[in-house]
């Protein structure tokens, strides 16, 4: 007579379940690798993409950044293709990325900080935070007309009409719901065990924003002020509404004259000569646009060091 012996009830479930998760377990980790694939996919077409049009301007302006590069950058703005530069886009750019960054930086920080740690969660609250993420989407010639219409018209006796200070003032508009939304983002991704451990010692809540929320955002509201500048430094639907002028000469005038007279940028300087004859000015356009791309990496790179520095001092 033979006896079998059968696992206690208890057993034979337990190892049914093990072997249903562990199957499960296999699925998931199957979908779980064909999405990584997948946005390793992703990531290497945007890759090739950039790369593709990286080079293609380069080539493209080999003959004048190899022949000229330093004349090309000194040279002011002409209409005869063998003197023409981009010196004045560059001043004008310079001059807008300073304007954004000394107005739309204090001002979009300022308001993330009042929405996130002194508005209440009230239906106008939730309002405005809509609004804002709404306008980060209107496109940028809506911004053009804006300043159009005000800047350049109704403020003419302050801005000087179709001035860089103009553009500024546009760009620096155009790119505020972007700064407000990064640094609210990063305000928000802040532990709430700072706040609570600093209440704990009596701190006051502008001291403990002061002290521990903005230091521990900055990182991230940097990358914001990043992503702002790039933006701004490559619009040029703003600037052609606004009246920005493809060739000038600014003659001998004053930096307040300057500031409200004819002016342009890189982006202007980049729709320029792409729209004049292609067998004289073929390489113009995309010299101009590699000093775009050399400036922005340049900005970038400040700000990821600024925040590289600012991460180990707050040891993160």
């Amino acid at each position: 007579m033979t006896t079998t012996t059968t696992p206690p009830s208890g057993e034979s479930a337990h190892s049914g379940l093990t072997l249903d998760s562990l199957r499960k377990r296999r699925s998931d980790d199957l979908f779980g690798q064909s999405f990584q694939g997948l946005l390793l996919l992703a990531v290497a077409i945007a890759g090739a993409m950039v790369l593709a049009v990286l080079i293609s301007v380069l080539i493209d302006s080999a003959d004048i950044l190899g022949s000229r590069f330093w004349s090309f950058l000194t040279n002011a703005s002409s209409s005869d293709p063998a003197v023409a530069g981009v010196a004045q886009g560059i001043r004008g750019t310079v001059i807008i990325a300073a304007m954004v960054t000394f107005l739309a930086f204090p001002i979009g920080i300022g308001a993330a900080v009042y929405l996130e740690e002194y508005a209440s969660d009230n239906p106008f609250t939730r309002l405005i935070e809509v609004t804002v993420r709404n306008l980060a989407g209107v496109p940028s010639i809506v911004y053009g007309l804006l300043g159009l219409a005000i800047f350049v018209q109704s403020l003419r006796g302050i801005t000087g009409g179709s001035s860089v200070i103009s553009a500024g003032i546009t760009l620096s508009i155009l790119v505020l719901p972007i700064v407000i939304i990064t640094a609210s983002e990063a305000i928000r991704a802040v532990p709430s065990a700072l706040r609570e451990g600093a209440y704990g010692l009596g701190a006051t809540q502008w001291e403990v924003i002061r002290t521990q929320v903005l230091p521990a955002a900055l990182p991230g509201i940097l990358t914001g002020a990043v992503l702002s500048i790039a933006r701004a430094l490559g619009e040029a639907a703003p600037l052609l509404v606004i009246g920005a002028a493809p060739f000038y000469s600014t003659g001998v005038k004053s930096q307040l004259e300057q500031l409200q007279g004819a002016f342009t940028a890189l982006p202007m300087n980049v729709a320029t000569f792409a729209k004049l004859p292609a067998d004289t000015w073929a390489g113009h356009a995309a010299a101009a646009s590699v000093v775009v791309l050399i400036l922005v990496f340049v900005i970038n790179l400040v700000a990821i060091i600024a925040r590289a520095r600012i991460s180990k001092k707050l040891g993160r």
